[in-house]
């Protein structure tokens, strides 16, 4: 199981929350049943642009038969690795 931090909107707020990743049903979204708790007990939720992404992965786990943790891990660095080329080339 791995962890990760997205923002999730609290009443119109962002603000990091952890979420973990491990090996779903197929046919459940990955982030489902986190979704909901967020939901009922803090009243917050995960973007959509967020659960589209994770449901992504999943799809090209399955179809690639991957480990869709490491596909997580592998996808989620490399964005982090262009935001910080990005930030790094607007400081130049």
């Amino acid at each position: 199981m791995k962890k990760f931090t997205i923002p999730c909107d609290f009443g119109g707020e962002k603000h990091p929350f952890q979420v973990y990743v491990g090996d779903p049903g197929v046919n459940v979204h990955p982030l489902y049943y986190q979704q909901r708790w967020l939901s009922d007990e803090r009243g917050g939720y995960i973007p959509p642009e967020v659960m589209d992404s994770f449901e992504k992965l999943q799809k090209i786990a399955v179809e690639n038969d991957v480990n869709f943790e490491e596909l997580c891990m592998y996808a989620l660095g490399q964005a982090a690795e262009e935001k910080a080329a990005e930030v790094k080339d607007k400081l130049k």
